[in-house]
């Protein structure tokens, strides 16, 4: 069983940054695969990164994100990093960390098995 909390939401302007973090239970932490997902109102929620296991520590990001977002994992503190620059409005929604048992990064949120309950980003024009 995984446990999953995050912080670092809020709102931010236009151009702004913002980490977000999420912090797991469980010793078995850096063998799992950690993603966020995101939500909008009225929307689906959607693949925004991931990243496998210590082991390897590959990456994944969303095209819409990519070379703005950075995901990045602490396995000594148990800890999943999301580092969010030059954000859009569009950036706005909620925030979720997930894990997964398999070490493989899915983009498809049924895919993984453990869910934090949100973090509310808010990006200002």
């Amino acid at each position: 069983q995984v446990q999953l909390v995050e912080s670092g939401g809020g709102l931010v302007q236009a151009g702004g940054s913002l980490r977000l973090s999420c912090a797991a239970s469980g010793r078995t932490f850096s063998t799992y695969a950690m993603g966020w997902f995101r939500q909008a109102p009225g929307k689906e929620r959607e693949f925004v990164a991931g990243i496998s296991s210590l082991s390897s520590g590959s990456t994944r990001y969303a095209d819409s994100v990519k070379g703005r977002f950075t995901i990045s994992r602490d396995n000594a503190k148990n800890t999943v990093f999301l580092q969010m620059s030059s954000l859009k409005p569009e950036d706005t929604a909620d925030y979720y960390c997930a894990a997964r048992y398999l070490n493989t990064i899915s983009t498809l949120p049924r895919a993984w098995d453990y869910w934090g309950q949100g973090t509310q980003v808010t990006v200002s024009s």
